[in-house]
């Protein structure tokens, strides 16, 4: 599980340095950037079947890890 897919890094790149500056500076944005990689990895986990789950929960964590981007995204491009 070394390459998990969907890394805020790799899906910001242009942004790295500001994650950084916000991750160690914002509580709210630190918040956000932890439930983020830890859905990504429950993600990550249920697709390679380390931890199978359902369709309806797969969806769900989906869903949420797309809201938690969008609203990091928001705050990275402010």
């Amino acid at each position: 599980m070394s390459n998990t897919p969907h890394e805020l890094a790799e899906e910001f790149p242009e942004h790295v340095k500001k994650i950084h500056d916000l991750k160690m500076n914002d509580g709210h944005f630190s918040r956000l950037f932890d439930e983020y990689h830890d859905v990504n990895k429950s993600i990550h986990r249920a697709e390679t079947n380390i931890e199978p789950t359902d369709d309806v929960h797969m969806e769900d964590m989906r869903k949420k890890r797309m809201r938690l981007k969008d609203e990091i995204y928001g705050m990275l491009s402010a």
